[in-house]
């Protein structure tokens, strides 16, 4: 039975995301890596230092996202924008973007850790965290080795910070509220599967996995 339940969601899984992948592909627009630097002055001050805290919605490393791919950062500045993300900072930043600056950020971000290769095989994880992200079906959109996801619009989620995977896993079981949460069926379905408890223990694991992001200082903070 277990394994049924696995399966189908691995099937749903796969199916969203051709049909999310269609419409995001149809909406992104080309970016300019040059272009997206002198824009990026907005974003520094917490993306570029590294350690830096976020205080909202409770203390935790802002993310990396150097390194990240471009399709997952255009996603999810849209998504602030619309407000399908509710961080109140992030979202009046996004607001204030145009659909040709967040393409420009996005190819920023994606080429700002350039050369750097996760390895194919991530380290093994602990049998019960191999269990939940079996539950949860994580490889089918992030890949083996959560850096190589399915499709650009999903983050590499290998070495990302673990305090802030595990604020953002939260908060897609969030609802009715109007300063927290991100509205995405995919990851709603997953996460309310498993407890904050379990949550913490998958993203403690992410974090020690060997990936391909960073925080590079920007000139003025180094």
């Amino acid at each position: 039975m277990k394994q049924t339940l696995t399966s189908t969601l691995k099937t749903v899984v796969a199916s969203a995301t051709v049909l999310l992948a269609s419409v995001s592909h149809a909406q992104t627009a080309a970016g300019d890596v040059k272009a997206g630097e002198a824009k990026a002055a907005m974003c520094i001050g917490c993306h570029g230092i590294p350690g830096y805290q976020n205080s909202f919605p409770e203390i935790h490393r802002v993310p990396m996202i150097s390194g990240q791919s471009a399709g997952y950062i255009s996603a999810a500045l849209q998504a602030y924008r619309k407000g399908d993300r509710k961080h109140p900072t992030m979202r009046g930043i996004a607001g204030s973007l145009s659909d040709q600056d967040i393409a420009d950020l996005a190819a920023f971000y994606s080429a700002h850790n350039a050369g750097v290769t996760a390895p194919e095989q991530p380290k093994a994880p602990p049998a019960a965290v191999a269990a939940l992200l079996e539950k949860g079906a994580c490889t089918s959109c992030h890949g083996a080795n959560f850096s190589k996801p399915i499709d650009p619009s999903y983050p590499k989620i290998a070495g990302q910070h673990a305090d802030y995977l595990f604020v953002a896993l939260k908060s897609y079981n969030v609802q009715g509220n109007p300063y927290i949460g991100r509205a995405n069926p995919i990851m709603g379905g997953i996460t309310q599967q498993f407890s904050n408890a379990e949550l913490k223990q998958i993203a403690n694991y992410l974090a020690t996995v060997q990936g391909e992001l960073a925080t590079k200082p920007q000139p003025r903070f180094r």
